[in-house]
This record gives structure tokens, C-alpha cells and sequence, in this order.
């Protein structure tokens, strides 16, 4: 359907127009005393010409205005169409004027129409070259809305499959992580070992179950990081002690899933467990307006050889927060004095 009929508004203006031009065209070809005659006679032709005007559109889509065009074919078209549609115009007033006269004596809409026909013959080419023009602007118009409209589906497919890649990255690096924890405690404490892979087992199910959802409340995700850190303290012992504090408003937001997960293994990982005399990891949660804070506090051993596997989580985490909000700087992390903080700005709904 044509894109002006689509819309009854769109419609109403494109008509005015087309009134105000059969208005002008009246005041334009008038003489003393002609004014009525004119008007009857010119008024509705204008009205009609808008709805042949239409028909430009359908031979613009089909001799489109691009790279591959011919010019030379293209101006033969367009000039063979205007002469038909403002002869067919023509004609048609002619039928008008003669069915004035019929109607109202004295009216003269025929004799007028006869003095008027050549002007109006240059009017309708020029008419339709207005609407040609119109037409084209309105397919460049459509062409760039539905270019933009590809483009940003392209976009968000693109960024749906970085998070799959991301998420896909992230889960056998949770989980070669915590089998190397239980690798090392079953050398020294078979007992806690099982009871380890018990709660490891509780944890992945957990891990799965709300990592395939887009958003899980910031209850949830806080659970499932003291899980993580129920089990690596069977295998730290009194080394690694937990500080939280939560906002009582941050709890209900909603979050993307498995972004606390990477702070604390790599506060427990990197930190922590390489210290000799363990630490305290800090962990709190607040909520400013839109903005939930996440901030995370270890203790590191400044001297510490830095392996390929530091920061990894971290890496993930900002990529995916980026790609999925639009924004960067969600992650920021900075080790000063021994201590090591990360702090992660999530927008949530108001």
C-alpha cells in the first residue's frame, strides 16, 4: 500500500497541500470577473490530481533514482509520464467543465477551460514532477529508516551472540576453578573433600538454573556467591573470612546473572588463598537511584607472580556488561597498598 494511504493523518496533510496548490492555481489563472468560474473548475481538479499524483510512486519504486540507474532511461520515463498523466488530466477537466455548464447556466466553465488548456497541460507536467520528486525523496526516506532498522537488528543479533560466547567462556572457568580447589583439598581432608563436591554439585545446579535466565533478582545472585565462598572455606578454614553489607533497596534489582560470581572467586583465587595468613574479603551492595554498586575489597600479596588466569573473570565481566548495557567504565578495578577493589555499576530500573 502506498505509504500515504496508510496513515489517515498522512493523508488529511497530503490532501491540504494539494488544496492550498489548487488555490494558488485558481488566484494564478483567474481574470476580472472569473474567479467563481476558476474556482468550480479548478478546485476539484486539483483534488483529483492528488490522487493521480499517487500513482508516481509505484513508477518511482520501479525506476528507482541509484548507482545502477541510466539517466538518459530515466528522464525519458518520467517525461513520457508526466505528458500521459496531464493529458488524461486534461481530458478529464474538459468532462468537468462540460458538466459544470450542464449544471450551473451561464458558469462559462467551458469557454475558460478552452483559454486555460495549454497552461494547464504545463501545469500538470510540472505537477507531476513535483509529486515525482516528492516520491523519491519519501523511497530515500523509507530506504534509510529500513537501513537503520537492519542495521540495529544486525547489532543486537551480534551482541546476543558475544553474550552466549562470553557466558560460554565464563561457566568452564567457574568450574575448573572449584575442581582444582577440591583437587587440592582431597589430599588433605577426604572428609571435607566429599562434603565439597556435595555443595560444588548445589552450586553448579544453582549456576545453570539462573544463568539461563536474562535477569535474576540481586538476592539470588548475592546467594549464590556465599555458596561459592561456603565451599572455599572448607578449604581455607579460618584464612578467609567474610564482611557484607547489603542495601536493604539493592536486594529486589534486577541483574544480569553470574556478575558477583567472578568477584569473589577472584578475590578468593588471587587474594586471599595466596596469602599465608589468609584475609577478609569485603563485599557491599548499594543502590543510588538507577545505579546498583557492587564493591568488592581483598587483600593481595603485592609481590605476587601474576599468572594468565588473573583478571580473566574480570575481563569477561567487563565485556559483558558492556556489550549488554551500552556502557563502559561498569567495572573498574585497582589495587593500592596490599589491597585489591573492585567496583561494578549496573543500571537497574527505577
Amino acid at each position: 500500500m502506498h505509504p500515504i494511504l496508510e496513515d489517515r493523518r498522512r493523508l488529511a496533510l497530503y490532501l491540504l497541500a494539494w488544496l492550498l496548490a489548487g488555490v494558488l492555481l485558481t488566484i494564478g489563472l483567474q481574470s476580472e470577473a472569473e474567479w467563481l468560474t476558476s474556482a468550480a473548475v479548478l478546485l476539484p481538479l486539483c483534488l483529483l490530481y492528488s490522487f493521480i499524483g499517487l500513482s508516481t510512486w509505484y513508477l518511482c519504486r520501479a525506476f528507482p533514482i541509484d548507482a545502477n540507474a541510466r539517466l538518459s532511461t530515466l528522464v525519458v520515463v518520467q517525461v513520457a509520464a508526466a505528458a500521459t498523466v496531464s493529458a488524461i488530466w486534461l481530458s478529464i477537466g474538459y468532462l468537468w467543465a462540460g458538466a459544470l455548464d450542464g449544471l450551473v447556466a451561464d458558469l462559462g466553465a467551458q469557454p475558460f477551460y478552452a483559454r486555460q488548456r495549454p497552461a494547464l497541460f504545463v501545469v500538470g507536467a510540472l505537477l507531476y514532477w513535483l509529486a515525482a520528486a516528492g516520491h523519491y525523496m519519501l523511497i530515500a526516506f523509507e530506504a534509510s529508516r529500513e537501513a537503520d532498522v537492519r542495521a540495529f537488528q544486525q547489532t543486537v543479533l551480534a551482541r546476543e551472540a558475544e553474550l552466549k560466547a562470553l557466558r560460554a567462556q565464563i561457566d568452564p572457568h567457574f568450574i575448573f576453578n572449584s575442581l582444582h580447589s577440591i583437587s587440592a583439598l582431597t589430599a588433605t581432608d577426604a572428609a571435607a573433600a566429599r562434603k565439597m563436591c556435595i555443595l560444588l554439585a548445589d552450586f553448579l545446579r544453582d549456576t545453570l538454573r539462573l544463568g539461563s535466565n536474562a535477569r535474576i533478582p540481586f538476592a539470588d545472585e548475592w546467594a549464590l556467591a556465599e555458596r561459592f565462598l561456603a565451599i572455599e572455606q572448607i578449604r581455607l578454614g579460618s584464612r578467609l573470612q567474610i564482611s557484607r553489607e547489603t542495601d536493604p533497596h539493592a536486594v529486589g534489582c534486577e541483574v544480569p546473572p553470574l556478575v558477583l560470581q567472578p568477584l569473589v572467586e577472584n578475590a578468593v583465587v588471587h587474594g586471599v588463598a595466596q596469602l599465608v595468613d589468609g584475609g577478609t574479603i569485603r563485599m557491599t551492595a548499594r543502590r543510588e537511584g538507577s545505579t546498583l554498586t557492587i564493591t568488592v575489597e581483598n587483600p593481595c600479596d603485592p609481590d605476587r607472580l601474576q599468572s594468565r588466569g588473573v583478571g580473566l573473570g574480570l575481563d569477561l565481566l567487563r565485556k559483558r556488561l558492556t556489550n549488554e548495557f551500552g556502557v563502559s567504565g561498569a567495572v573498574r578495578a585497582e589495587e593500592r597498598a596490599g589491597l585489591f577493589r573492585v567496583e561494578v555499576r549496573i543500571p537497574v530500573a527505577i
